[in-house]
């Protein structure tokens, strides 16, 4: 099976999508994939272990992708060998009456991983830069004082919007949030295809509805926001990966070796020293319960 390295799929200089290849050959069988993605998602438990019991970093992985990029299970296979207690996944929908009463980033500022934790955003706050900006008039429903009609929402907004973002993850970064971001790069025809198999296959049946394919009519739109937003906000404390997408095992492997490769390069993550005290007393400790 190929070696990958993780810098390939690192966004850097101008990113073109159409450049970006949505399938990538690890020269293996989809059952070595697999294989492999399980060897890496056990030592990445592992480690989510140890950064529990570190106690100094938090990871944020945020996953965004155009319709049936494969999100979901992507999130549940990737992380499928962690400890509960140290993984939440938040899926971001419509924002409520109340979240739209606070600025567009309060509830994701809500449920950042406190520092030992991983969280996961199936969706993030990428989506009011892309979502709103291929449909404007959502971001009339923020209410804000400045921006009274569509011909307020300039590309003066987007570029502020960029710049809070930016401010908001170099913020999370100093104080000790790992952030990672995939973008899930599918191709249409495999997007074709997906859609095709939630109408004929009856269990998939529910995951289809009729929007996908107004949203689908949109493809141009969202590909050059989504180009315009990586190139804006790839930064070196929360970098864009552009994940091949279009064969699952193979996106699923890369994501799971960029966290893996990455995480191991934080050299000061171990598990923490057992206090003197505690440490001198432990045969005592032992001889305490052997004797009840």
């Amino acid at each position: 099976m190929k070696n990958i390295k993780i810098d390939h799929f690192k966004a850097s200089g101008p990113v073109v999508l159409e450049e970006h290849k949505t399938i990538y050959d690890l020269n293996a069988s989809e059952d070595k994939i697999e294989k492999e993605l399980e060897e890496v998602r056990v030592t990445l438990g592992k480690l989510q272990d140890t950064m529990y019991a570190h106690g100094k970093y938090a990871v944020l992985v945020c996953i965004q992708g155009m319709d049936t990029a494969g999100k979901d299970s992507m999130i549940r296979e990737v992380f499928k060998d962690f400890n509960t207690r140290g993984i939440v996944v938040h899926s971001f929908k419509t924002p409520t009456p109340l979240e739209l009463k606070h600025d567009y980033l309060w509830r994701h500022y809500l449920r950042l991983p406190a520092r030992g934790k991983f969280g996961i955003f199936n969706r993030t706050h990428y989506e009011n830069v892309l979502v709103t900006r291929v449909h404007p008039q959502y971001v009339l429903g923020e209410n804000l004082p400045n921006v009274t009609s569509l011909e307020d929402i300039d590309e003066t907004f987007w570029e502020r919007r960029f710049k809070e973002i930016n401010n908001f993850e170099q913020h999370i970064a100093d104080n000790g949030t790992i952030v990672f971001k995939f973008f899930l790069h599918l191709s249409k025809s495999e997007q074709k295809d997906r859609l095709l198999r939630r109408l004929e296959k009856k269990e998939k049946n529910w995951k289809f509805s009729p929007g996908d394919l107004k949203e689908r009519e949109l493809w141009d739109a969202y590909q050059h926001c989504y180009e315009d937003a990586i190139n804006n906000t790839s930064k070196p404390h929360a970098p864009w990966y552009i994940i091949p997408a279009d064969d699952k095992a193979t996106a699923r492997y890369i994501v799971a070796r960029v966290l893996l490769d990455t995480l191991q390069t934080y050299h000061d993550i171990e598990e923490p020293e057992l206090d003197d005290e505690i440490k001198a007393h432990l045969e005592s400790y032992k001889q305490q319960l052997e004797n009840e």
